[in-house]
Formats: C-alpha cells, structure tokens, sequence
C-alpha cells in the first residue's frame, strides 16, 4: 500500500484500484488537532460509518467495498473503498441552529444565502431543513460558506441542484432514523465523489460524531448549549480553557477523554442498537 493522504484524522492508502480509509484516534476542533488521542475513536468512526452506508444505500450509491477486507493492523477501523474523484465542496444540511451556521444567522438573519425567519435562538429547529455548502479547504484551514450560486458556479447547475437533493434526502433519512433512537441530528456533512465511468457516489464518513452534532432528544432546549453525543464537549472544553483556536492545542485531561469516549460510545450503542466491546 502507499499513502495517498493524510488528514486530521483519517489517513488514505492506495491498494491496487481500490482506497483502504484509516480512522485515527485523533480528534481536532477548530481545525486543529489536538495532541490528545480518545480511545476507540476511529473504531467507532468507522463502524458507525459502515453501519449509515448500508441505511442509506437506497438514496445513492456509496464507496464502500468491505469493512473486512482490509490490513489485520486496521482491522476495525478502516474501510476498503472505491477509489473517487472528490468533489471540491462539502453538502451539509442543518435542521437546527448551531455552531457556524448560528454565528451567520446572528451575523446575517441568513445561513449560506438561505433567509431564515427572524426571532430564532440556539438549537432552535428550523422551519423546514437546508442546505448550506462550503468550501473545503486545506488541513490547517476554515472552510469558507458557499452560496447556491456559488456551488453552481463551482461544479456546475445540473451537479449543484443533484448534490442539494440527495443531502437534504440523506439528512431526512438519517434524522428519521435517529429520532428512534432519541437523538436529534442538529447537523450534518456529506462529501460526494465520482468514478471514472461518471457515478455520483457517497464518499468519506456518513452520520458520525465527528462529521455531525447529535444532541439527546430528552435533553433538547432552545436558548442555549446543546447537551452532545458529538466532540462539542471537546470543543466547549478547549474554548474554556482560554486558548486562541492556533496551534499547538491543549492536552485532554483524563476526564475529557473519558467523558468524550462514552459520548461517542453511547451514539453508538443508541443508533445501531448493538453494544459497543
């Protein structure tokens, strides 16, 4: 095998015709990653991952080829895929007001060009979900909102209006999914890939802790912070420390480790129903 990549947390071998996809046991926040592992991560990451893609495989076709076939040293955290040509954007799909999507909104009454009603808090639901791309930059870099018309422009109108349809139908899908399971997907990311013969395929990781904001249904209110299944611990936890989002980021203490372990383990658990060994 031979590296193709590396990432804030995954790394990208190439086998042959195929990608073996590695999930580490990093964890970044604000585009760093920190220097502390969280045991299990990238087990979790990736079996949640295979997990979504077989949920979802009616809605679009995905790059996985097996969870199993892949080196004994990464047995359970790494996936044997279809090797894609990654489109230069990243699809999310936010059902309730959070994070970045927040800030713009308070900035702007708008999220990615979308106007939103006046009057809404954080973790309010929206009216009906949306579509908000972005950019996806380089390791060390902020991905940059898009417009709609940007996307076009970026990938053209007939590529940019099929992206914002599967999205918004994968978000519907898995959120569905989810409320079964008690957990709100506040938000969420896709990223999309083409093969050579032209395919649109589901690319990446689906539905995890890292790539979307989980919040206990029990536990949701308007208004505030979010109890989370997601790294928002993490990131809630370094913001209050005082450091400056530059690198280098700060150790985890042992019970930021843990408690961010059992978040993940418990998003898990509740949305596959197994256990997590």
């Amino acid at each position: 095998m031979e590296l193709l990549r590396s990432g804030k947390v995954r790394e990208v071998f190439t086998d042959g015709d195929d990608v073996i996809i590695v999930a580490s046991d990093r964890v970044s926040v604000y585009d760093i990653v920190l220097p502390t592992p969280i045991p299990d991560k990238g087990k979790i990451l990736s079996q949640l991952s295979l997990w979504w893609f077989d949920q979802l495989d009616d809605i679009v076709p995905n790059h996985v080829i097996s969870g199993a076939d892949v080196p004994s040293e990464y047995a359970g955290r790494a996936l044997r895929c279809h090797r894609l040509d990654m489109l230069p954007v990243e699809c999310i799909a936010r059902g309730y007001l959070a994070g970045l999507g927040l800030q713009e909104y308070r900035e702007l009454g708008s999220v990615s060009g979308v106007e939103l009603p006046p009057g809404l808090v954080e973790g309010s639901r929206l009216p009906t979900p949306i579509f908000t791309p972005t950019t996806k930059a380089a390791v060390g870099h902020h991905d940059q909102p898009m417009t709609f018309a940007e996307l076009e422009r970026q990938v053209g109108a007939m590529t940019a209006a099929r992206l914002r349809e599967l999205t918004l139908q994968l978000y519907f899908h898995g959120a569905a999914q989810a409320a079964k399971a008690g957990i709100i997907i506040s938000d969420t990311k896709f990223e999309f890939g083409t093969r050579r013969n032209g395919t649109l395929m589901l690319g990446d990781e689906v539905l995890t802790p890292d790539s979307s904001r989980f919040w206990p249904a029990e536990e949701w209110e308007p208004g505030g912070t979010q109890v989370a299944f997601d790294k928002q611990f993490v990131r809630d936890w370094a913001t209050s420390t005082g450091w400056d989002k530059r690198p280098p980021g700060p150790e985890l203490p042992e019970h930021v480790v843990e408690a961010t372990r059992e978040r993940y383990v418990e998003a898990y658990e509740r949305l596959t129903g197994d256990t997590w060994l």
